[in-house]
């Protein structure tokens, strides 16, 4: 079993990122979850460890918590 690594881990990040934002232009709403959910479905399946995707999750969820609690 792996650990959930939280640390900055992606070469060519920034061209990560503009390659995802470029692939929900175009798309409405329901496109765009749909495409989220492929994605990370396919991410799930490459990581192929239980623990660190049920980890991550959980990692995500708390975050999203946090960013909807009233300042």
């Amino acid at each position: 079993m792996s650990a959930l690594n939280l640390q900055a881990n992606l070469a060519r990040a920034d061209e990560v990122y503009q390659r995802l934002i470029e692939s929900h232009q175009g798309l409405d709403e329901a496109a765009s979850r749909r495409l989220d959910a492929r994605l990370v479905l396919t991410l799930i399946n490459h990581i192929g460890d239980a623990e660190v995707v049920l980890e991550a999750i959980a990692v995500a969820a708390r975050a999203g918590a946090r960013m909807q609690e009233p300042t």
